[in-house]
């Protein structure tokens, strides 16, 4: 008998695989965890975008949040599209009852094309119920300047922010930066952690529209190392690899923004073997 980490999403699905709960029961299968899911919502989706969206009701939500509980041994957990503020109160207060670990959130808050996909008091229930849970936030550049409320032009601004978001009670704060390229078309994410250090994380830009799913897909590697019992300082380098090569390493799905490739060969392991 194989002991195997165990893992669980808590998100939404993508009719078309590349995003959402697809995204990281792929991430979760190429890292070598066992995956369970609660699904918050169905979305009609495509490489184009979302077409629709259908919740899930909130008691189904704590239905299966108690269903994993009395069963299985989850070391770690992550958030996706979570929809609207009835599923955000569901999802905190199924956390609250039945503590799974590790909570990473991935707070899917605005689309690539600049759409809100959470309303105000969803975000509001989101600072003030989930955040206070995290171990780790991973907000995309928009999501971090919708949660601290001013734009964030410089370094400088990045920097501040995590800080303003740790104080909302995250322990570490990963601000991604994949929406604004440095002059030597470097993309560097920014990382706090709850010991008070940061770092930069820096990979080459790359010229693609097929980056379906990539928040998804990062957040989903962070959470299945962390379930393998690696700390998250040593995880974050061979989370952006895996990311950058995931993007770089490029497949053909899809006749908009393509989704990532889950097949690439970046792990822990391997480095710790070179």
């Amino acid at each position: 008998m194989i002991d195997v980490p165990q893992v669980i999403t808590i998100a939404s699905t993508d009719a078309s695989g590349g995003a959402g709960i697809n995204a990281d029961l792929k991430t979760f299968h190429n890292q070598g965890v066992y995956a369970a899911t609660i699904v918050v919502g169905i979305t009609a989706q495509n490489t184009y975008g979302v077409q629709d969206q259908h919740p899930i009701p909130a008691n189904f939500i704590l239905e299966e949040f108690k269903s994993i509980a009395d069963d299985l041994d989850i070391k770690a957990a992550k958030t996706g599209a979570l929809l609207d503020e009835t599923r955000v109160h569901a999802v905190a207060q199924g956390w609250q009852a039945y503590n799974l670990g590790k909570l990473i959130i991935d707070p899917v808050m605005v689309a690539k094309g600049g759409a809100h996909l959470l309303s105000d008091p969803a975000i509001e229930a989101l600072k003030n119920e989930l955040i206070p849970l995290a171990f780790l936030i991973t907000p995309n550049l928009p999501e971090a300047e919708v949660l601290v409320g001013n734009s964030l032009e410089t370094n400088s601004d990045i920097i501040n922010a995590a800080i303003k978001i740790q104080k909302m009670g995250a322990d570490n704060v990963l601000i991604k930066g994949g929406h604004r390229a440095s002059t030597n078309n470097e993309y560097a994410d920014y990382i706090l952690y709850e010991d008070g250090s940061s770092e930069w994380l820096t990979t080459p830009g790359i010229k693609t529209n097929r980056t379906h799913g990539t928040g998804d897909t990062l957040s989903s590697f962070i959470t299945a190392n962390l379930a393998k019992g690696y700390n998250l300082k040593s995880i974050m380098p061979q989370a952006k690899e895996f990311t950058y090569e995931a993007i770089r390493q490029t497949i053909n799905v899809g006749h908009g923004h393509g989704p990532l490739n889950h097949w690439v060969k970046v792990t822990m392991e391997t480095e710790d073997n070179q």
